[in-house]
């Protein structure tokens, strides 16, 4: 390591190893880090979060920032990954004088946290601008943040971001529903999701429902991207964008082991090993996550989920030294799980008596995925240019035998009415309490099987260069990308008899057989031009899309064909070293999924932001209204929104639509002095819709809507905050989050009985204790006030949060 800590005094900073996947390291040197500015993206080394302890004296913000410290993101270099860069030279007197607190904060758990002599501090960066002058909102999830409370949802993690919607389903998170700024959060398929820099959905164009999601337990930062920026990462544009930011390799040999148990049989157990030479580095970790589920099946039987993801990180620097650069990085991936979910809810009458309560004819309901990821990346570094070239592929098969339907009525219109004189026999097959006597009370249940391929090539050139008075930071990304869905979905008739489901003698039949694929090249441009305290960010992306649709039971072939160019601007103007005025325009898109009729069209909107940003170190202020003008509103029927039968992937083009709203953040650290800091967190959202065209749907969240109708699940109000005290020998954390009631069927004026979730509002408490500088203890209560409420309806019946969880932790670390 001698090499390295000579390297890192003479670069007047640091220039860890290279991110796997997309992740660009800036030019190690002093002379390099000048002539790239933030261009080129150095990337700090990670040292995994662990349950050391700072020295004695020392706070959380006061220490300085090192190679371990995963605070700022890394820079995903892809074709649509905005940067996490170093902080580029600043003029006198501009806010890039004062460290935010992404650049500061360093979790007090964190090993090796001691900087070289004449090492800089960072902050996220986007398309070489620093977080505190771009013209877009940025929100990044530092370590110490995840780390605070240990939250395995990541619905839970992103809604402490302004802007950030869920909607509830499973109480876990396994397959969040995601919205930003408005969008139809279901199945998060408006939101452009990346790990490192690279599309993780299934099949982020064919079928852009993310029925996988990372464990955010094993993130070190994340990172949320909404107005201009948006145009940088696609195919969606008309929100934002969440990227999740791995584990890097260590500089130095470090292991770890976390285990923690607690309520309902919850289980984690994560572990974490690396090391690094001069010219070479990997890491290995694992994590598996378990629960046997909070809900209370009728006759018996367990609602919980194992899970399972592994990661293995290799990098191998070609040539390390010298005017040109060059190093390989390998990473491979491989998750799975098992989990006894379904989509059958319960009346709401059944609801309030016991929300746990799960009947008995979703006894057999069961998801089982297995995913597999590899990504090979070479960056090349020479003087200010920074390239970076990556290959990846994604496979994922899953396959959810689940009830789908009754055989003489629709599920959700007999829990909505279960008393009425034709519902009461249904609803009693549903519950067990009564025996099915007719083919009109079969349950027909089987398994949606599903093959998933997503891959492509592709690559991101950055440079800084000078023009008179002005600097550019231009970014240059090129992706070629296929993706495929393989749907089989089949279905068998069962009998209640019982309380139990009894097979019938009735042939298996097939509901869909079908495979659609899609081929797409995205470039896309920008050139943050920085003059004085002025910084204009133009940029445009380009999306060309070729797909194909073929049902194997109709023997219909459909071909679609797209072409769609997306510019954006935006704007900062620093008035203070302090205070900053930022505002934005972009064209949000999304494209329209394959075999499509030729009537519907992509989902296209006119995006606009403004807003004001006050930094300095330890302390960020930030307000912005965004108003997003729809030409064309799109919704894709599916299953989880209770679409079924021949509606199901249709998709529905709501017309002209206006989402507006009013994003609030605030974050300070107070330092009193003896070694403690109080860290506080506030965030705030208000939002409005209007669908301003009638029309009919077949999605049951649409429906037949008027013009005036607002969007479902989108709350008018959410608030997200949290407090804490911290020092050398622990800390303690309490959070709070409130949702407004949301509609679940588009409409207006006060909504009829059983179309509005419950308002919820939940607390989160987190306490550890650093008993040595290897080990930590932790207790987390999730939801203390055991509080449960209606989060959903979709597709089938009132679905709860989860109720009250207490866990017990350690870490261990070397």
């Amino acid at each position: 390591m001698a090499w390295l800590k000579d390297r890192l005094r003479r670069a007047r900073g640091w220039a860890a190893p290279v991110l796997l996947v997309g992740i660009v390291a800036a030019p190690a040197a002093g002379r390099a880090r000048q002539e790239a500015g933030a261009e080129g993206a150095p990337v700090p080394t990670d040292t995994p979060t662990s349950p050391v302890a700072p020295e004695a004296g020392a706070t959380q913000d006061s220490i300085p920032a090192a190679a371990g410290d995963a605070s700022t993101p890394p820079a995903p270099e892809t074709s649509d990954a905005t940067a996490t860069q170093a902080a580029p030279e600043q003029a006198p007197g501009l806010p890039g004088d004062a460290p935010t607190q992404a650049a500061s904060e360093v979790s007090p758990a964190s090993p090796d946290l001691t900087p070289e002599p004449g090492q800089r501090k960072f902050e996220s960066v986007v398309v070489g601008t620093s977080e505190t002058r771009t013209s877009g909102s940025v929100h990044v999830l530092k370590p110490s943040q995840l780390e605070r409370f240990k939250r395995d949802d990541p619905s839970m993690v992103l809604m402490t971001v302004p802007g950030v919607y869920a909607r509830g389903e499973d109480g876990y998170g396994l397959r969040p529903n995601v919205g930003l700024r408005g969008v139809n959060p279901d199945r998060s398929k408006k939101v452009t999701l990346l790990e490192d820099g690279v599309l993780f959905g299934p099949a982020p164009y064919s079928a852009p429902a993310a029925y996988f999601f990372p464990l955010v337990t094993r993130m070190q930062s994340v990172r949320v991207l909404k107005g201009p920026s948006a145009i940088q990462q696609g195919p969606q544009t008309v929100a934002g964008s969440v990227e999740f930011i791995t584990r890097d390799i260590p500089a130095s040999e470090s292991a770890w082991l976390d285990i923690a148990g607690g309520g309902y049989l919850y289980g984690k157990a994560h572990g974490v090993f690396g090391a690094s030479t001069e010219r070479a580095g990997f890491l290995l970790e694992g994590l598996h996550l378990r629960s046997n589920g909070f809900k209370e099946l009728d006759g018996g039987g367990t609602t919980g989920f194992r899970r399972n993801e592994w990661m293995a990180k290799g990098r191998y620097w070609l040539v390390p030294d010298g005017e040109v650069r060059q190093s390989l990085n390998l990473k491979l991936g491989y998750s799975d799980e098992v989990s006894n979910e379904t989509y059958l809810g319960l009346s709401d009458e059944d609801f309030r008596a016991n929300p746990l309560r799960r009947y008995a004819s979703s006894a057999l309901d069961r998801m089982e995925w297995h995913r597999t990821q590899v990504a090979v990346s070479h960056v090349l570094e020479a003087g200010s240019l920074a390239i970076t070239t990556t290959a990846y592929r994604h496979d994922l098969t899953r396959a959810w035998r689940k009830i789908n339907r009754l055989g003489g009525a629709a599920i959700a219109t007999v829990l909505a009415d279960p008393t009425s004189a034709r519902n009461s026999i249904y609803y009693g097959v549903l519950t067990g309490q009564l025996d099915s006597s007719s083919s009109q009370e079969l349950l027909f249940i089987g398994p949606n099987d599903r093959t998933f391929v997503s891959q492509g090539v592709q690559s991101v050139a950055r440079w800084t260069t000078t023009t008179g008075p002005l600097s550019h930071n231009l970014e240059v990304g090129a992706r070629f990308h296929f993706d495929s869905i393989d749907r089989l979905h089949t279905e068998d008739a069962f009998r209640m008899a019982g309380g139990e489901l009894v097979a019938t003698n009735t042939a298996t039949s097939t509901t869909a057989n079908n495979k659609d694929a899609t081929h797409a090249l995205a470039l896309h441009v920008t050139d943050a031009i920085a003059w004085g305290p002025l910084v204009l960010t133009p940029g445009v992306r380009l999306e060309v899309i070729r797909s194909r649709s073929y049902d194997r039971l109709t023997g219909e072939d459909t071909n679609g064909a797209l072409e769609v160019l997306m510019p954006g601007m935006g704007a900062f103007g620093a008035l203070t070293p302090n205070l900053g005025l930022f505002a934005g325009a972009y064209r949000g898109f999304s494209p329209p999924a394959p075999g499509q009729p030729d009537s519907v069209g992509a989902e296209r909107s006119i995006n606009y932001e403004t807003g004001a940003r006050w930094t300095r170190r330890g302390e960020r202020f930030e307000v912005v209204g965004f108003f997003n003008d729809y030409s064309n509103l799109t919704a894709i029927c599916t299953f989880s929104s209770g679409c079924v039968d021949d509606d199901l992937d249709r998709q529905t083009d709501a017309g002209r639509a206006h989402i507006y709203g009013l994003e609030v953040f605030a974050e300070k650290v107070f330092r009193p002095g003896g070694g403690l800091t109080f860290p506080v967190t506030a965030s705030y959202t208000f939002t409005r819709t209007e669908l301003l065209e009638d029309f009919q749907s077949a999605d049951p969240q649409f429906g037949n809507v008027k013009a005036g109708d607002e969007l479902p699940y989108v709350p008018r109000h959410q608030l997200s905050a949290s407090v804490g005290v911290e020092g050398r020998l622990g800390g303690v954390a309490l959070s709070a989050l409130y949702i407004d009631t949301m509609r679940e069927k588009a409409g207006q004026g006060e909504a009829p009985p059983g179309e509005l979730t419950d308002s919820l509002l939940t607390f989160d408490v987190n306490a550890n204790w650093n008993f040595s500088r290897w080990g930590q203890l932790y207790l987390s209560a999730r939801n203390i006030l055991d509080t449960v409420e209606i989060a959903s309806r979709r597709p089938y019946g009132a679905r709860p949060n989860a109720p009250r969880t207490i866990i017990l932790g350690f870490k261990l670390t070397h």
